[in-house]
């Protein structure tokens, strides 16, 4: 598996999920988005993506989802997870 130095967060209640993935450069978040795009195919439920800046020049792309019934934010987070060789997610 690749070795990667994204960093991932996972916060979820009831219905609601969101997963943080830190990057410092413009080809991980190509490399991201791509993940996304794969992974949220043939599913019904559509996230909401955003971008913000951190400390020491990071950035963190965050997808949401909000009203997830059928609980399949978990699939979607493991196929990204997966796809980007993230091994752990705090």
């Amino acid at each position: 598996m690749k070795q990667c130095s994204i960093d991932a967060v996972y916060h979820g209640e009831e219905r609601y999920s969101k997963l943080s993935l830190a990057f410092s450069e413009e080809s991980q978040r190509l490399e991201i988005e791509e993940a996304i795009a794969e992974a949220t195919k043939g599913f019904k439920l559509e996230p909401q993506i955003y971008t913000s800046d951190v400390s020491g020049g990071r950035k963190v792309l965050i997808v949401e989802f909000h009203d997830d019934f059928d609980r399949e934010a978990g699939d979607i987070f493991d196929k990204i997870l997966k796809s980007l060789g993230i091994e752990c997610c705090n």
